[in-house]
Parts: C-alpha cells; structure tokens; sequence
C-alpha cells in the first residue's frame, strides 16, 4: 500500500514516522513540570498549540505544504532544547510556551497535502496509513521512553528535540517546493465563516480530544501514583503503538465501506465506557489492560476525523476547514488540566480524576455525530 502512494505522500509519512520516534514528551510534561506547576504549564502548552495551529493554516496560503512542514518541525525542535536546558519554574513556562506556539504548525499542511494525493475511501486509506505509520513509530519511542525515563524526563525532551530536526531536514530536501502558486489561486476570501455542518464536526472533535488527551497526558502520573516501576509508562506506550495499528488491520475488512460517523460514534461509546473503568480502579495491572483495549478502539478510528473533513470540504477552503476542526485539540490540550484538577478533588487523585474526564468527554461524542450527515 505503501508503494501506492504519491511520492510526496511516502515521503510525508517518513517524516512523521521519523518525528514520533521521540515524541514522548507531550505524554511527560506534567511529570517535567512537577504537581506544582503541572496544571498551568500544560494550559500554557494547550493555548500556545491552538494558536499554532492557525499559524499553520495561514502559512499554507503562501507557502507549499512541505516548506510549512520543515519551518515547523524545525521551531518545534529548537524550543525543545530550549526546554530541556530550562531550570526555573519560569524558565520552563516561558520554554513551554514557545514548544507550544511551534507544536502544531506542521499539522495543516500535513492534512492538506494527503488531501491532494486521494479521494472518496482511497482518501481515508491514506489517513488510515498516516496513523498506522505514526502510532508503529510510536513503538518504538515507546521503548525509548523506556530506557531514558529512569534517567530523566530530559532525556526524552532532547530525544524528541533531535527528531523534530531530523525530521524538519528531511522534509526540506525532499518533499515538493512547488504549490506556492496553486495555494494562493484557492486562498479563501478573509472574511470566512465556517458552516454548521464544520461547526458540528468540530465540537464532535472537541470532546473526543478532551477525551484522548486526558488519557494521554495522565497516563504516566496515574501509573507512577498506582505504584509501577519508572520503566512501565513507556513500555506501556510501546504496547499500546504495537496494537492500535494490528487492531486496524483486522477490521479493515468488516469496516471498509461503512459510515465514518458511525464507527466514531460505536468507538467513542467504547471509549468512554473504558476510560470510566481506569478512573474507578485502583490497580495498576486492569489500569493497564484498559488503556491498551482504549488503544485498539483508537486504532479502529484512525484516520476518520481527517476523512470526513476532507470529502466534505471544498478544495478552496480546504485548508480552513482542516485549522478550524483541528483548533479542537488546542481548546482541549488548556482546557484538560483544569477538568481534570477539578475531577480529581471529587475522587482524590489526579490520573483518576483524568480518566473520568475522559469517559464522561467520549460519552459525549455519539450525542454530537447523531446531527452530522456523513
């Protein structure tokens, strides 16, 4: 499937797979922070990514995907060092703060550009394939996470640092440098609105990335408060990588034709309902097995919510519609530590007061899609 592709698709996806080879840190930066400061330095990560997000979309309307790409993933890199070096509790909020505002440029152009590569279900294969190829690579970062956490949460702010650079050199060699003339010919016109049907996806996306990311960013700290060793967080993520795209592969067949609001609405149902049962137990072995089963729902949803914009919007707004709904994950990565904080004073932990943010956030998502046409 692979070979399939469009060589600036293929090489797009070696550009990702090399990025989340380090691309733990996200998952740590409340352990880096430390309790005191984990709250406001992961709402500071959160507003800063939804800003960059849009710097991303802007930027496409005068520069070729690939060249948003490399300019992102390189900024990304730099403020990581940036933050692996910092000392202060000001000094890591300020460097947050810049990782933030780099974090999610790239994200837009990396939709727009497998937009234009497919169509109708060969479109959703190729999302599909994006996933696929980051959660494999995330594997073996997982592994990495692994070796380096023992040592220090820096150590995976530099390793995640070295990939983005890679990663942002890559892209800069060999993806297309042409586009700049075709992205300002389908510019949209500056007083843009999205429509409702947008508008409705995107609060769909809001509350599964409430959900996703409460279970991402707390894992860790609800294992370690659960009483693991340190080298169980990121085993725990290189399993969970290993099995999101098996669980993919082996409903390719059942799935394949089959409306992506319903798999979206089934999975987050799943979701939800899992996500409740790591909130209410304290064992760190069923805490465990329910985030891996979480995992293999998520694979199942790989590639849906990008689908779904991409068939529905049109080429010239294209690029808007994919920063608009992407914009839900920058309002839930500040709005996140907050719930969670307010989760956790009812049950009387952190991780546990995540996960119930996160059940109660996927149950939300099917309620949404019942109004999207797909």
């Amino acid at each position: 499937m692979l070979r399939s592709l469009p060589p600036a698709a293929r090489t797009l996806l070696w550009v990702r797979i090399l990025n989340q080879l380090g691309a733990y840190a996200l998952s740590f930066l409340a352990v880096l922070a430390g309790p005191d400061l984990a709250v406001v330095a992961l709402a500071v990560f959160g507003v800063t990514a939804l800003l960059s997000r849009w710097a991303g979309a802007l930027l496409l309307d005068r520069w070729p995907p690939g060249r948003v790409l490399a300019v992102g993933l390189a900024a990304t890199g730099l403020s990581l060092i940036a933050l692996a070096l910092a000392q202060t509790p000001a000094q890591v909020l300020i460097t947050i703060a810049l990782v933030g505002f780099a974090f999610e440029i790239y994200e837009p152009a990396t939709q727009e550009l497998l937009a234009r590569a497919s169509s109708g279900e060969r479109r959703h294969a190729t999302y599909a394939l994006l996933g696929v190829a980051v959660t494999a690579a995330g594997a073996a970062a997982g592994l990495l996470a692994a070796v380096l956490l023992p040592l220090g949460v820096r150590w995976l702010v530099i390793a995640d640092a070295l990939t983005c650079l890679a990663a942002s050199a890559v892209a800069g060699v060999f993806l297309p440098r042409e586009g700049t003339r075709v992205a300002r010919r389908v510019t949209p016109d500056a007083r843009w609105r999205p429509p409702a049907a947008l508008v409705r996806l995107t609060v769909a996306s809001l509350a599964f990335a409430v959900g996703y990311l409460a279970v991402m960013m707390y894992l860790p700290l609800a294992l370690l408060e659960r009483g693991v060793p340190a080298w169980v967080p990121g085993l725990t993520l290189a399993g969970a990588a290993v099995l999101a795209p098996f669980a993919l592969w082996v409903t390719k067949r059942l799935l394949t034709g089959r409306a992506h609001g319903v798999i979206l609405s089934v999975g987050t149902l799943l979701l939800g309902l899992l996500a409740i049962v790591m909130a209410i137990t304290a064992n760190p072995q069923l805490t465990i097995a329910a985030y891996l089963a979480c995992t293999a729902v998520n694979g199942v949803l790989l590639g849906r919510w990008q689908s779904m914009i991409a068939d529905a919007a049109p080429e010239r707004e294209r690029s808007r519609w994919f920063a608009f709904q992407g914009s839900s994950w920058g309002v839930a990565q500040p709005a996140v530590p907050p719930l969670a904080a307010l989760a956790g004073g009812v049950v009387g932990a952190a991780g546990a007061g995540a996960f119930l943010t996160a059940g109660v956030a996927f149950l939300l998502v099917p309620f949404v899609l019942r109004r999207v046409t797909t």
